[in-house]
């Protein structure tokens, strides 16, 4: 179960839909304070009108973010940064799931850039409001599918080798990773009192899977989105979390079952590729963390 939350101010990237409307609906039912992030504002509006239904008298507040462009991502810190003076947790869920080939307004490859890049500057921007908010929490989604990733250094964007959807899902989804556990490590090397932990949903049922005709029909035997929110809720709110960086369904292929310990390729523990893709992400996104 978790903690009351009152007073606590909570973003969610992508919370107008599947495990991001539940985790904001976890969240407001503990009486947080819900900044629901979305790139669409009305469904936005009619996921929080869903929600205050729910939980009549819940503040719960929908803001533009479009993680596929850094201007507005600039836009919507600003705005935090002005109006609330603190933030305790910091859910870094929106993502794409193998789409056509395309870009960010930036000139990113899509998934690269809205799941790792996109993130990665939100969370450098809020960073000195995260410090400045005793013991807040930054938990970022990633995916089983890390496990098929590649971290390609010298072509993160798919400019000069051929594009494979899956593969740069799998890219993401490991830079995901690799930066909740980076992030993690300068934390506690710098004696700062923020935490970073790693999630993943399982194999749960989405709209992310909509550029696939055979995962879709795979939604069969998929978790509820309900289900697949739950370890990113733990480890947002629960101290019982704070033993490991990685938490996620534990069944079958970690696609399945109950939460809890959630096994990590050992290439998300490179450390000496997480500090060179951690140096290349400041560099694109031009946003430089202060420890």
């Amino acid at each position: 179960m978790m903690q009351d939350l009152s007073l606590r101010v909570v973003i969610v990237t992508g919370a107008n839909c599947g495990i991001g409307y539940h985790m904001a609906a976890g969240f407001a039912s503990r009486d947080a304070i819900v900044i629901m992030a979305c790139r669409n504002v009305e469904k936005g509006k009619a996921a929080r009108e869903k929600l205050l239904k729910k939980y009549p008298g819940t503040m719960i507040h929908v803001m533009e973010l479009d993680l596929a462009d850094l201007e507005s991502i600039g836009r919507f810190t600003d705005e935090i940064l002005v109006n609330y003076k603190n933030l305790d947790i910091l859910v870094n869920n929106a993502g794409v799931m193998i789409p056509p080939k395309s870009k960010t307004k930036d000139g990113f490859e899509l998934q690269i850039g809205t799941n790792h890049l996109g993130h990665f500057a939100l969370t450098g921007k809020l960073f000195p409001l995260l410090k400045s908010t005793p013991g807040s929490r930054v938990v970022t989604v990633s995916s089983i599918a890390h496990n098929i990733g590649e971290i390609n250094l010298n072509d993160l964007n798919f400019e000069t080798r051929k594009y494979k959807k899956w593969k740069a899902y799998g890219q993401s989804k490991l830079a995901n990773l690799m930066f909740a556990i980076e992030f993690d490590r300068r934390l506690k090397a710098s004696g700062i009192n923020v935490k970073s932990f790693g999630s993943h949903p399982g194999y749960s049922r989405t709209k992310l899977q909509r550029h696939s005709i055979i995962w879709r029909l795979l939604n069969i035997i998929a978790m509820r989105a309900k289900k697949g929110a739950s370890s990113t809720l733990f480890a947002a709110t629960s101290d019982m979390a704070d033993d490991y960086v990685y938490w996620g369904p534990t069944g079958l292929l970690d696609a399945w079952g109950k939460f809890g310990k959630s096994k990590i390729n050992e290439k998300a523990m490179d450390e000496k590729v997480a500090e060179k893709l951690w140096e290349l992400s400041e560099k694109l996104t031009g946003v430089n963390y202060q420890f």
